[in-house]
């Protein structure tokens, strides 16, 4: 068995992208196998474990990943994850891999997949909400699907976001009110908010949204009523039903899941695409297995490895 720790070198953020696409197309297909995500709650956050298996790139096995949103005050990753991968004939773990920055990437190649079908448009303003390591991850994937014209950044802390946007060099990015960074072409909402943060009077038409920070029971970014102006699409429904930016509003009968307008792997298919110019589309991300199956075959042959002995 190996062990992958964290990339010793970055992986090419193109060739996860492209992965993580044809993942999104062989789900739209129904080719995979993959259950929702168990979550169990802990005092200071939670862990999810998340099995899969991507036949295209024979390939299974199961991530471990918790969310613990004050782990930066001790030093700590808010996400911090584990991959097993599992040998398909026999069962044998294979492979044990240090996921939190895969996490981050493959998380990013999602925004960005959804932003290349969904976007109003090819060249395009950038909204982020939150300057943590997935809103960057976020920009970071997008820029090679899109040009981005502009990225207008806000955070809690004006001094986190006037930093966030000066490691976006050569980007043109700065630091902006939340109201003004909602005036884009694509808005990236990446804060583990349990209250809606973003207006629906901040929306214009022509929007895409990135919905990713709500992926736990009770997290929402998004006045409900954006939902009901916009077409929605899940990268998986049984998740979101769960745990999506959708989760409160289906629980407090504010929306129905028959609204849904498809999956991400529907639109990457053909299946679902944009209807016009001047919809409001959102992304409601979750987080799937098959990504970081997808992330971990990159991984597995570009990272460096340690033997560990398991018989």
């Amino acid at each position: 068995m190996r062990y992958f720790p964290e990339p010793d070198r970055d992986l090419n953020l193109s060739d996860v992208n492209r992965v993580v696409e044809a993942a999104f197309a062989d789900h739209g297909k129904g080719l995979v196998q993959m259950p929702p995500k168990v979550h169990i709650t802990l005092p200071a956050g939670d862990f999810r474990t998340m099995p899969g298996y991507l036949p295209s790139l024979g390939i299974a096995g199961v991530k471990i990943v918790n969310v613990h949103p004050d782990n930066p005050k001790v030093g700590l990753p808010t996400v911090m994850a584990l991959t097993v991968i599992l040998d398909l004939a026999t069962g044998r773990p294979m492979a044990i891999l240090n996921a939190t920055k895969l996490t981050d990437m493959r998380t990013g190649a999602a925004g960005a997949i959804a932003a290349k079908y969904l976007a109003p448009k090819k060249e395009c303003v950038l909204g982020v909400i939150g300057t943590g390591r997935q809103a960057e991850a976020q920009v970071r994937a997008t820029a090679l699907e899109l040009s981005l014209t502009q990225v207008k950044v806000w955070s809690r802390d004006p001094v986190h976001a006037e930093a966030f946007a000066a490691r976006l060099t050569p980007l043109s990015a700065e630091s902006q009110s939340m109201e003004k960074v909602c005036d884009c072409d694509i808005l990236v909402t990446t804060t583990p908010s349990r209250t809606p943060i973003i207006k629906s009077e901040w929306i214009h038409a022509g929007t895409h949204i990135n919905a990713i920070g709500a992926d736990a029971p009770g997290k929402e970014e998004l006045d409900p009523e954006i939902l009901h102006r916009a077409r929605v699409f899940v990268d998986d429904p049984a998740q979101a039903f769960h745990s999506g930016e959708i989760n409160v509003p289906i629980n407090k009968g504010l929306y129905q899941t028959w609204m849904i307008a498809g999956t991400l792997g529907e639109v990457v298919t053909g299946k679902r695409k944009r209807e016009s110019k001047d919809e409001i589309t959102i992304f409601d991300s979750t987080g799937l297995a098959i990504q970081d199956l997808a992330i971990a075959s990159i991984a597995m042959r570009q990272a460096s490895s340690i033997e560990l002995p398991f018989m």
